[in-house]
């Protein structure tokens, strides 16, 4: 093996001699010498060529054009289990928590909450409207920067007029995030 390396490169060598010419004194010897072989231009079959085999790299890919499959769970579970990502809403005596939860992990995805430094200095109560508010702003950034767009937003019907969940649900969509998920494509075969 390496007998055939090393006559490769005594090959490579004659040739690039060759080309740069015969004459030892000429000024671009050295040059010619140090530059590569050439490599053949490729044939237009062969840069056309599409391979057969496809291999889908974006693991989001299917939920963002609606294909992929939502587990559906049991229809007497609340909230329901058919979603891509879910956002949840929680606040307590003394604070505001939201998170966003994938459909394949119950660990969340994305989570704001007053109980942040950041969040908590900017703020005069952790628990009022303008907390809601803020919370709501600040995950939708951190969802743009994600990159989730859509999530399902199912608040407890009992607390869903109140009004710091309409400020927290303004404030996520002035933010960009659509609070509802496109409905599930089925494709026939």
């Amino acid at each position: 093996m390496a007998l055939s390396e090393i006559s490769r490169g005594v090959r490579l060598l004659l040739g690039q001699i060759r080309r740069c010419g015969s004459g030892v004194a000429s000024k671009h010897t050295a040059r010619c010498l140090s530059q590569a072989a050439a490599r053949p231009e490729p044939t237009p079959e062969e840069n056309e060529a599409v391979s057969p085999n496809f291999v889908n790299r974006n693991p989001r890919n299917l939920e963002q054009m609606a294909l992929a499959v939502k587990d559906r769970g049991w229809k007497t579970t609340w909230p329901h289990q058919q979603f891509y990502h879910r956002l949840m809403f929680s606040r307590s005596q003394h604070h505001v928590t939201a998170e966003v939860f994938s459909c394949t992990s119950p660990v969340p995805v994305l989570s704001c909450s007053t109980k942040e430094w950041a969040v908590k200095k900017e703020l005069a109560s952790t628990s009022c409207v303008a907390a809601c508010q803020a919370v709501g702003e600040v995950l939708a950034h951190r969802c743009h920067q994600a990159g989730i767009t859509r999530m399902v937003y199912r608040a407890i019907p009992w607390t869903y007029r109140s009004e710091a969940v309409q400020a927290f649900r303004a404030a996520m969509k002035q933010g960009g995030v659509i609070l509802s998920e496109p409905r599930r494509k089925y494709i026939g075969t």
